[in-house]
C-alpha cells in the first residue's frame, strides 16, 4: 500500500530551506511524489499525519563502528569475546543507530575481520533491523599502529582475524586491499597516523607512506571502491589528500596546507567533534586510562579549531561521529557540536544527509527527499535551527517501511526508555 506522509515542514537539504505543509507520497521502497499538503491524496493511500513535525531525509553517519565492544577504554576486551558474541551484540548497536534516525552508515573498520560484512548482509536480507551499511572490513595498518590492539607483551601474537590488515610495504597494501574487497567489504579503511585509543601510538605521527596510501587508492579503484584514511596528524592528512583518498577521518591537526590540498583534491572531512565530551564525562566508568585521556584532550582542542577553519574554507564536511567509541544511538548529539564549531543548522543537516551520500557515492539513492530516491525519512518536533530536536527522533522510515513511530525502548544503560533509540 502506498503511504502519504503529511508534515508541517519538510527539510529541503539541497536548497537549505524548510518547505511548509508538505506531503510525501511513498510507493514501495521509494519516494514517488512531493506535494504541497493542499494537493488531494489519491484514494486508497494510507495517510500518516506527522502533525507539527519536521520531516527530513534519514541521517547518514560516515564514521561508525557497529561491531565490537562499545564505549570501552580497553581494546584488549576485544580478545575476551568470540566473533559470534560480537555479531550478536552488533544487532543491538544497529537497531539503536537506526532508531536514532540514522538510516545509512559507513562502518569504517573492525579489529576482528569481516563481522561487519555479516551484519550488513543480515540487515540487507531482513534478518535484523539496522541502517544501510557500507563496510570497510578490517583496518589496513602497520603492525604496531593505530589499527591494532596495542599494549600487549611482545611475545603475544594476535589471532589472524585481529591482524588481517597488517602491512609492511606497498605490495602488502595492494594484496590486503584485494583480500578485503574479495571478503565482501565496500570500501577500504587505512590507518594513516597513530590513534588516540591505541596505546603507545602518537596521533600526530604518520604511519603509512604516501606511496602506500596511493597504492590502496589505485587498487581499490579497480574494484569500484574507494579509501577512507584515519589521519589525526597534519602530514598524514596531506599524504591522504595527495594520494587521492575519498575522505580524511578525524583531521585533528589539519593545517592551512592540508586544507588547500583537501580543497584541490575534493577530499571530504569526517570529524568526530562531539564524542570527546562524552569521554571526559564517562572516562572512569568506561576505563579510559591517563594516556588516552591526555591524548584526547590535546587532539580535541586542535580538532575543533581545525574543523572551524575547514568549514570557513569550504572543505566538504560530512557527519562522522565515531559511534562505538561511545554508546550507539547518541550520535545526534554531534549535530549541535558541529553548529557550535562553525556550521549553520542548514549546513549541519546537509552534512549529515546529502554530503554524506555524495561521499559514499550513494547520492542517487539517499541523502535528500526527492522522487525516485529511497524512502528513508525521519521526523522531529523542532523548527528551523533547533538541532536539539534531533536527540528525540520519533518517526523513522527506511525503504518505505515505518520502523519507528513514537517513543522507543532504549537499550543503552542509563538512558530512559522514553528516549528515541537511546537519544533521551
Amino acid at each position: 500500500m502506498a503511504i502519504a506522509l503529511r508534515c508541517a515542514r519538510l527539510a529541503d537539504v539541497v536548497s537549505g530551506e524548510l518547505l511548509p505543509d508538505r506531503t510525501v507520497l511513498v510507493e514501495g521502497e521509494r519516494i514517488c511524489q512531493v506535494w504541497p499538503s493542499s494537493v488531494r491524496v489519491p484514494d486508497g493511500v494510507r495517510i500518516v499525519d506527522l502533525g507539527e513535525s519536521t520531516l527530513c531525509p534519514g541521517l547518514i553517519d560516515l564514521h561508525t563502528h557497529l561491531v565490537g565492544i562499545a564505549a570501552c577504554g580497553d581494546p584488549v576486551q576485544e580478545l575476551r569475546q568470540s566473533a559470534a558474541r560480537q555479531a550478536f551484540e552488533s544487532i543491538t548497536h544497529a537497531r539503536d543507530t537506526l532508531f536514532a534516525g540514522f538510516t545509512t552508515v559507513r562502518d569504517v573498520g573492525t579489529f576482528r575481520a569481516f563481522v561487519d560484512v555479516a551484519l550488513r548482509d543480515a540487515i540487507d536480507e531482513g534478518i535484523v533491523q539496522g541502517p544501510r551499511m557500507a563496510v570497510a572490513g578490517p583496518y589496513i595498518t602497520v603492525s604496531s599502529g593505530g589499527g591494532m590492539i596495542t599494549g600487549l607483551a611482545h611475545d603475544i601474537e594476535l589471532p589472524r582475524d585481529f591482524r588481517f590488515g597488517s602491512v609492511r610495504g606497498v605490495d602488502d597494501v595492494r594484496e590486503r586491499v584485494r583480500e578485503i574487497l574479495h571478503g565482501g567489504a565496500d570500501l577500504i579503511k587505512l590507518i594513516g597516523t597513530g590513534a588516540v585509543m591505541a596505546a603507545g601510538t602518537v596521533p600526530g605521527a604518520p604511519e603509512l607512506t604516501e606511496a602506500q596510501i596511493r597504492a590502496a587508492v589505485e587498487e581499490a579503484a579497480h574494484y569500484g571502491a574507494y579509501v577512507a584514511v584515519h589521519a589525526h596528524g597534519a602530514e598524514g592528512i596531506k599524504r591522504a589528500a595527495r594520494a587521492g583518498a575519498r575522505s580524511v577521518e578525524h583531521g585533528c591537526y589539519l593545517d592551512d596546507e592540508g586544507i588547500e590540498l583537501m580543497l584541490e583534491h575534493g577530499t571530504y572531512l569526517s570529524a568526530d567533534v562531539w564524542w570527546s565530551d562524552w569521554l571526559e564525562d564517562h572516562a572512569d566508568v568506561a576505563g579510559f586510562d591517563a594516556e588516552t585521556r591526555a591524548k584526547n584532550q590535546e587532539a580535541t582542542e586542535a580538532q575543533r579549531s581545525a574543523f572551524a577553519k575547514a568549514v570557513r574554507a569550504g572543505v566538504k564536511v560530512g557527519f562522522g561521529s565515531d559511534a562505538g567509541a561511545f554508546p550507539h544511538g547518541l550520535q545526534t548529539r554531534q549535530l549541535a557540536a558541529m553548529q557550535a564549531y562553525g556550521m549553520t543548522p542548514a549546513q549541519v543537516l546537509r552534512a549529515a544527509t546529502l554530503t554524506g551520500a555524495e561521499c559514499m557515492g550513494w547520492e542517487d539513492e539517499v541523502g535528500s527527499v526527492a522522487p525516485g530516491k529511497m524512502a528513508d525519512l525521519i521526523a522531529v518536533s523542532g523548527t528551523e535551527g533547533d538541532l536539539s530536536a534531533f536527540t528525540d527522533v520519533r518517526f523513522v522510515m527506511k525503504g518505505g517501511q515505518i520502523v519507528k513511530n513514537g517513543p522507543g525502548g532504549s537499550r543503552i544503560p542509563g538512558i530512559p526508555a522514553s528516549g528515541a533509540g537511546g537519544n533521551g
